[in-house]
């Protein structure tokens, strides 16, 4: 049976989006592969984890899976479908495997062929993670970075069909174009059905009379190719963006993967991230501090001026609002925090000291 999508990401079936997207980031980050090279059980973890999200993240996903992932159907429920089973004849005719995404093969091996069939199930491409680093200021304006990938990619000479140009495709001989093998069970539960795709034809349920030289029938060939990635403005360091269709090419012209880049962004050394707030520090003279000033501050976009009032106190705290980093996907920015530090001089002049006798016995 699945895991608990909930418990996977250690967050409760309570949580808002926001509490799902912090627990992404930080199992992301804690099991990426590339922090535990050759852990299969770290890249497995990895793998559940975006799973997970990517479920949790989307609300009908999210909704579907409150109402039938762990616990199943309501018990009782109304329904022409008689059969053995947990879910007590619950009839599920009315929904598309395709539709319910990774769900879809938990609800076969329950239901097996009542409903409607999904069809071939072709051998999508492999999904590949990668982590690249940037600079602060790629994530302050956005930036596109292209990189070289060596990866499985459609045959060109085939077109990723496999097949010889002008050469007949005929039906499988070992699935009967199906597209998959089936297996059936007895069990306390009821009869179970497992699907596989079929090792012969890559789950298009056709094979070649004459393969493509080129890629030997397989429809990929390995190859290095660019791809361009765009960094959005505002991306905190260690999130994972997801660009569809880059991955490995499917099987026989089936469903190409997707590309997995955790984004690590470089520090600056002028300023600290809170989030999408900007924190920076300035030191200025003691009689700046005492009198008041203007003085430049510069923040992640531009300089501006900064009203210093008199008495000011060492270690004051003043709010630039706005100038921040923008909020991701948003048209919103940050705020920016401005710490002063009192520079005290070290030395004096006699001019310099006869005046702060003076104004000692005034104070005093």
């Amino acid at each position: 049976m699945s895991k608990d999508l909930y418990a996977v990401l250690g967050v409760p079936r309570s949580a808002s989006k926001d509490d799902i997207k912090r627990a992404y980031r930080k199992l992301s980050k804690e099991h990426h592969p590339d922090r535990h090279k050759g852990d299969k059980g770290a890249e497995q973890k990895f793998k559940e984890v975006n799973e997970a999200y990517e479920v949790l993240s989307d609300e009908k996903k999210r909704a579907m899976y409150d109402q039938f992932g762990s616990t199943g159907g309501p018990a009782g429920s109304g329904g022409a479908r008689g059969g053995a089973g947990p879910f007590g004849g619950f009839n599920f005719s009315g929904f598309n495997a395709e539709d319910l995404g990774g769900f879809g093969d938990l609800f076969e091996s329950f239901f097996g062929g009542g409903g409607a069939r999904r069809g071939k199930r072709e051998q999508k491409g492999r999904d590949l993670q990668i982590e690249i680093e940037v600079v602060f200021t790629d994530v302050v304006t956005g930036a596109d970075r292209t990189l070289t990938l060596e990866r499985q990619r459609a045959c060109t000479k085939c077109g990723g069909s496999g097949a010889e140009g002008g050469t007949k495709q005929v039906t499988c001989s070992e699935c009967n174009g199906t597209g998959e093998v089936t297996r059936t069970t007895q069990s306390f539960f009821g009869t179970f059905r497992q699907a596989a795709v079929c090792e012969k034809c890559g789950g298009s349920g056709k094979t070649s009379e004459h393969p493509c030289k080129a890629c030997g029938g397989d429809g990929r060939v390995r190859s290095h190719e660019p791809v361009t990635i765009h960094i959005p403005a505002g991306m905190q360091d260690g999130q994972t963006l997801r660009v569809r269709g880059e991955g490995e090419a499917g099987l026989k012209g089936a469903a190409v993967g997707d590309l997995y880049v955790t984004v690590r962004v470089r520090p600056d050394p002028a300023f600290e991230r809170d989030g999408d707030d900007i924190r920076s520090a300035v030191s200025i003279p003691v009689t700046e501090a005492l009198l008041g000033a203007e003085i430049s501050v510069a923040t992640v976009r531009e300089s501006v001026t900064l009203k210093i009032p008199a008495g000011t106190q060492p270690g004051q705290i003043f709010r630039l609002k706005g100038k921040g980093m923008p909020v991701l996907n948003t048209s919103r920015f940050g705020d920016h925090y401005v710490t002063v530090h009192v520079e005290i001089p070290t030395r004096l002049s006699r001019a310099e000291q006869k005046l702060l006798e003076e104004w000692k016995k005034m104070r005093g």
